[in-house]
């Protein structure tokens, strides 16, 4: 039996690292509540927390400065904001049109985007729904809508400002599907009778951390960082404590990949 990846330790941030991910003297971290896996709002505090509130807050401990949450309700914003200087790292999912800007880690959560439909709709697979006169809602800029972008034939996406949003403008509208993340649409269509999840995804949905590009000292470290809180257990346990049981944690990637 060959032997498993050897497990990952991040080294000690250097100068040039704090100087890169936090400029200002903290961290500024922006947190897509669009992607209930990723981040969610307490239900007795509101308070922000989930596993890219956790690896913030981790990060800027391993740095030694302070963090600073920068909240935003879709992910198509936290790439927006990015032209505005409005963050130092980023909790997205990896795409071609993003990493023109952003430097990447491998990811570190996999999850899979698919269809919400009416339980009488005519589709089983998600091949189903790539038909002429088809409507798919989506949360505009979320991952899902990039990829559907590039590649739906027939198809045609309706948009919406966030990724729950696009299920409000899939049953407003009366729209064929809604598309997003796996298993907040499941949720949905177990507590809202009459809906159902088409089995299988369209695509997999790789969630990393990033930062802006010509940070190359940070998003270096980031990489190391998360390959060993990825080894450690630390993001399977933030994921349990936010109650986010089903998502899939990545395979290790080891510190060349970036």
């Amino acid at each position: 039996m060959s032997p498993g990846p050897e497990r990952v330790i991040a080294p000690a941030p250097s100068p040039e690292v704090v100087r890169e991910l936090a400029p200002a003297g903290e961290v500024r971290a922006a947190i897509n509540f669009g992607n209930p896996v990723l981040a969610q709002r307490d239900p007795a505090t509101g308070a922000p927390r989930g596993v890219s509130v956790d690896l913030a807050h981790e990060l800027g401990r391993r740095l030694g400065v302070g963090v600073r949450l920068v909240n935003f309700d879709a992910a198509g914003k936290v790439f927006a904001a990015l032209s505005d200087g409005a963050w130092d790292v980023a909790f997205l999912a990896r795409d071609p049109a993003r990493a023109t800007e952003i430097l990447f880690t491998a990811p570190y959560v996999i999850i899979e985007g698919t269809y919400l439909v009416r339980d009488g709709a005519p589709f089983h697979a998600v091949g189903d729904l790539d038909h002429p006169g088809v409507r798919i809602a989506v949360g505009k800029g979320a991952a899902y809508d990039l990829y559907l972008s590039r590649t739906l034939k027939h198809a045609s996406l309706v948009r919406s400002e966030t990724s729950a949003g696009a299920v409000e403008l899939f049953l407003d509208s009366a729209l064929e599907a809604a598309a997003g993340v796996k298993n907040p649409l499941a949720e949905y269509a177990r507590t809202h009778a009459g809906l159902r999840v088409i089995d299988g995804c369209f695509t997999v949905i790789e969630q990393a951390m990033g930062t802006p590009r010509g940070r190359a000292h940070g998003a270096r470290y980031l990489q190391s960082f998360i390959e060993e809180l990825k080894g450690d257990g630390f993001v399977a346990a933030a994921l349990e404590c936010s109650g986010q049981r089903d998502a899939a944690i990545a395979p290790p990637s080891g510190v060349s990949d970036l």
